[in-house]
């Protein structure tokens, strides 16, 4: 009889034990799931670039992309025509809820409001890049946007 109740309560603890680790397993993979779901509607939001080289003409550009390459290279995603700029000069990136812009070791650097940008910083409505003769004034938002001659007034 000993070795009937026995077999039972290992049978009860292996059922108990396969129950545990399925409930376990259920509650990780909601929780992977959960994260996913939340990682996928997460929104970068849009930043518009006014690019102006020396007395060209400004061009907007609108991104919704976590990161933008600046450079000489056709594939940036801003290409900059310009002789003083690096094949990969600046990259701006989306993390921690802020836009950040780091030099990516271009020659002749690259500057944020007329200070040099020696690590990533953080961008702000109305900030200056300049690379090389190229000036970019940054939009964090659709709805208030920061003309060139705007910027230059606010300096004088």
């Amino acid at each position: 009889m000993s070795g009937a109740i026995i077999l039972a309560l290992r049978l009860i603890l292996a059922v108990a034990l396969y129950g545990f680790l399925g409930w376990a397993l259920l509650v990780l993979w909601r929780d992977i799931r959960r994260q996913g779901i939340s990682l996928a509607n997460r929104r970068v939001p849009s930043i518009n670039l006014t690019v102006r080289h020396g007395r060209g003409s400004p061009i907007v550009k609108n991104f919704s992309q976590p990161e933008i390459t600046l450079g000489r290279d056709p594939g940036s995603d801003i290409p900059l025509i310009d002789d003083t700029v690096s094949t990969r000069h600046a990259q701006l990136t989306y993390h921690h809820n802020q836009w950040w812009l780091e030099d990516l070791s271009s020659t002749n650097g690259t500057t944020l409001n007329q200070t040099a940008v020696t690590m990533p910083t953080v961008l702000t409505a109305g900030d200056e890049i300049q690379c090389g003769d190229t000036r970019l004034i940054v939009n964090l938002s659709t709805n208030t946007l920061v003309s060139p001659t705007q910027k230059l007034e606010k300096k004088r």
